[in-house]
């Protein structure tokens, strides 16, 4: 029975972790994306944690003429939320950007999504 019980325990840590960094991994992913956006255009764009998400505010959205916030964009899963962090990150439009990150938490699991300001977003484990 005690084998059944940390074998389910351990199941439940590693759907976390998975659920985890797919979000942590679509979101490095947008980053870097409204980054080279920002680069682009020569606007600034900026993340902004929302409650049960977040926003970029400063990209052009499509079929716009002028730039302004995007439709709020929710965690993939819902019990995904940011632990730690900036709540707004400036994204551009300079080439090398303020070193700055988030972390996500889900169950016990947390993870951070995090730039030097030179290189892109990384996503990394944290124990």
């Amino acid at each position: 029975i005690l084998s059944g019980l940390v074998g389910s325990e351990m199941c439940i840590r590693d759907s976390d972790r998975a659920v985890l960094e797919r979000d942590g991994q679509r979101l490095a992913a947008l980053l870097d994306s409204a980054r080279a956006q920002s680069r682009a255009s020569g606007r600034p764009v900026f993340w902004r944690a929302i409650d049960g998400g977040f926003r970029f505010e400063g990209m052009q959205p499509s079929g716009q003429a002028a730039p302004g916030p995007r439709p709020a964009m929710r965690w993939l899963d819902g019990d995904v939320r940011i632990v730690q962090g900036a709540g707004v990150m400036q994204l551009g439009p300079e080439p090398i950007i303020a070193a700055q990150g988030v972390v996500l938490g889900r169950g016990s699991q947390r993870l951070q999504i995090a730039s030097d300001g030179l290189r892109p977003f990384a996503v990394t484990l944290l124990p």
